[in-house]
């Protein structure tokens, strides 16, 4: 069985020795994946195409195979055609009639002819040879040559005929690895996931940086939806997950910043970490999921000032689109049940945030910020190659949610203290102490084995991920309150 691959039409305008150079990217990536399928698969190069090879012992593969082709950047589309030496046009009409009878039944066609070489004939007079076969030996609804059901397509190309069995769509874009890598900042929301594709299909090695602010929980959750993308959309190339842990930096700013400019000042420091990772790895851009306006962070002006934090290029593929275009993206990506378990992050909530942050303002605040604290953060990111990642990612263990508190509980705030003390948890009876997210490591160490602490937090998202980094780490007496509503 044959297939032959269709190039993205921009390959197809580039310079002669760009465009012999993406084909090569692209024949190797397709060699890449499909060898994994089937070791028997050949995939050959030319100029306008790519021709794929499936053997008849590898049939069974034959889904498999369409499926990672149509999942690969570069490819714009593929036909599976059956191929023959080059006959009379009756011969050509007989191998045409089995492939297409039950096809045209009931429906209108036209015959489609794609000719190279040098021949005795016309593409027209093979094509009205055929229709006229077709038309006379099929029981289908006549010859329709400006809008018909069916197009009956083949190609001739010297002395080989391919008859077109089936035709099917690709993703379009650049080759993977034809453009220079990127390094793109992954929260598990849906913006970074769509951005990160969308790097992934222009064609650039997409490795992802993870900023780390609620704990193993909250960073496995990260690295399934990296590795599901990555496996679907990008497994011809080895990226990097790179996880920076970033709690210490949240609390830095959300003791030193005005709250008007926390959400500001918290991009700018992931932009100066993001340089730094992105330095060590050689690599000259920095992909974010950012939209204009769709929160208080993403104003021109506040882009404006978050850029000018680094010297990177930073690229924003989804500037101008809607949230629901980008969760839409996300169901046609596969992502959506994966994405939608991971719940926004409520650490950093600004108060009024400004939407026209001054830069003059801005570095005043961060004036007040410890630098060491970043550059620490930095020094401490773990990297792992992609494809390392253990496929079981999913918490081993569910973390005890309590809504009723008995006397030797304790609830624990773990909400930042703006919001401790714009939104106070009354709770007559009970037992409450407040600890910031960020110093539940110090704190936890001095609690009384003898109690249970409830972790709380609004949303139940930091509680949870911090009680499961807990007792990871041993202290089991550390569960959750979750407030009957």
């Amino acid at each position: 069985m044959k297939f032959i691959v269709k190039l993205f039409p921009e390959i197809t305008i580039k310079s002669r020795p760009v465009r012999k150079r993406f084909i090569q990217r692209l024949q190797n990536n397709l060699q890449i994946q499909l060898k994994r399928i089937a070791d028997e698969i050949t995939v050959s190069g030319f100029w306008d195409k790519i021709e794929v090879v499936l053997p008849e012992e590898s049939i069974s593969s034959y889904e498999a195979v369409c499926d990672a082709m149509q999942r690969t950047p570069g490819v714009q589309f593929f036909i599976q055609v059956t191929e023959f030496p080059l006959g009379d046009f009756q011969d050509v009409f007989e191998k045409t009639l089995p492939l297409y009878v039950e096809r045209i039944k009931g429906k209108t066609f036209k015959v489609r002819v794609k000719r190279s070489g040098k021949h005795e004939f016309t593409s027209v007079d093979l094509e009205r040879y055929v229709g006229g076969g077709l038309l006379q030996h099929c029981e289908s609804a006549g010859v329709d040559v400006h809008n018909p059901d069916v197009y009956v397509d083949m190609e001739v190309r010297d002395e080989r005929l391919y008859i077109v069995e089936k035709q099917l769509q690709g993703l379009g874009g650049y080759p993977l690895g034809s453009q220079d890598a990127v390094l793109s900042l992954i929260s598990g929301g849906f913006d970074s996931v769509v951005a990160s594709y969308m790097t992934m299909r222009r064609g650039s090695k997409t490795h992802f940086l993870f900023f780390n602010l609620g704990g193993k929980a909250h960073e496995i959750g990260v690295q399934q939806v990296a590795l599901h993308l990555w496996q679907r959309y990008g497994s011809s190339a080895r990226v990097k997950f790179v996880s920076v842990p970033f709690d210490e930096v949240v609390g830095d700013i959300l003791q030193n910043v005005h709250h008007s400019h926390m959400g500001v000042v918290l991009k700018r420091q992931m932009m100066r970490a993001a340089e730094q990772v992105a330095d060590f790895m050689k690599i000259d851009a920095i992909v974010t999921g950012e939209s204009i306006a769709q929160v208080s962070s993403q104003t021109i002006p506040n882009l404006t000032v978050i850029d000018q934090a680094t010297s990177k290029l930073v690229i924003r593929p989804l500037i101008t689109m809607d949230k629901q275009e980008i969760v839409d993206k996300t169901k046609a990506l596969g992502c959506f049940d994966i994405v939608k378990m991971i719940p926004e992050y409520c650490g950093v909530i600004s108060d009024r945030p400004t939407t026209q942050a001054k830069m003059a303002k801005v570095l005043e605040e961060e004036e007040c910020l410890d630098m060491d604290v970043l550059n620490k953060a930095v020094v401490g990111c773990k990297v792992i190659a992609i494809d390392q990642i253990i496929e079981n990612l999913d918490v081993q263990s569910e973390i005890e949610a309590m809504s009723k508190v008995s006397e030797n509980q304790v609830i624990v705030d773990v909400r930042a203290p703006n919001e401790q003390e714009r939104k106070p948890l009354n709770m007559p009876g009970c037992e409450i102490i407040l600890v910031p997210f960020y110093e539940l490591d110090a704190a936890v160490v001095t609690w009384s084995e003898n109690k249970e602490y409830l972790l709380y937090c609004d949303k139940g998202v930091m509680s949870r991920l911090h009680a499961q980094n807990l007792q990871e780490k041993g202290f089991n007496h550390v569960k959750i309150f979750r407030p009957l509503v």
